[in-house]
């Protein structure tokens, strides 16, 4: 099998080799199936998307719809990487799942709005499918309601007329589209449960998600919630694609 390529950019250690360690579990995945370019580190090379099934983004501290003024440089070489990539993944159809910064990622890619009206704060929400995602086969098996876990600044406002809008919740009206038949992103993120979550809470804590001080609140509120269904999106993935 060709392998996945997930295409990161957390800079924080703890929170990087988590993120990939949950891509890997609930995928299905050894190292030999998951690879892996950290594109904070650096630039992205020339990529041969013919030796990959596909690709994943994970999570991001950036924002894309932040005043370009305000990104730092490593922010704007990873966008313009990211978008110069997504011009080939794009008119290829190349199988693409980006997890929470694959929506701001993708959406402005393909000329949706992306701003901060629909933020939601650290937690799970409940996610429903719209009546494309009910025949999604990215999403077979999946309940028409579950319960993802999010956190996020900036989300979809407005989609543009080509995307099909698969999943929302009652704060945030995109949870999950689809481009073409093969370009995926989801707001929520497929690859978390509570461990993964408290990581990210405790590394985060200073990135303006919450008040500092209410880390270990927030970390309390998270310890009981039931996410179960996400990860099966992954598992869809891997299954659908792998070449």
């Amino acid at each position: 099998m060709k392998p996945f390529l997930l295409l990161a950019t957390r800079s924080e250690d703890d929170a990087a080799d988590e993120e990939y360690e949950a891509f890997a579990r609930f995928a299905g995945l050894d190292a030999s199936g998951l690879h892996r370019l950290r594109l904070e580190q650096g630039p992205l090379p020339d990529l041969d998307l013919d030796r990959y099934s596909g690709l994943i983004t994970g999570g991001s501290v950036f924002n894309s719809s932040d005043p370009q003024d305000a990104k730092s440089p490593v922010q704007r070489r990873v966008e313009a990487d990211l978008a110069r990539l997504l011009d080939e993944v794009t008119a290829r159809d190349f199988p693409f799942l980006g997890a929470c910064y694959g929506v701001g990622t993708l959406g402005r890619h393909q000329g949706a709005v992306v701003d901060r009206r629909f933020g939601e704060p650290i937690g799970a929400v409940e996610v429903s499918l719209t009546d494309a995602g009910r025949d999604d086969p990215l999403l077979e098996g999946m309940p028409e309601r579950f319960h993802a876990f999010v956190g996020h600044k900036e989300a979809v406002a407005k989609l543009p007329a080509h995307a099909v809008n698969l999943a929302g919740s009652a704060t945030c009206p995109v949870q999950m589209f689809r481009v073409r038949s093969n370009l995926y992103a989801t707001q929520f993120h497929p690859e978390l449960d509570v461990p993964g979550l408290l990581t990210r809470i405790s590394v985060y804590r200073h990135a303006g998600y919450f008040p500092e001080e209410d880390a270990e609140a927030v970390m309390d509120s998270v310890r009981g919630a039931n996410v179960q269904a996400p990860p099966r999106i992954l598992h869809n993935f891997v299954r659908r694609y792998a070449r």
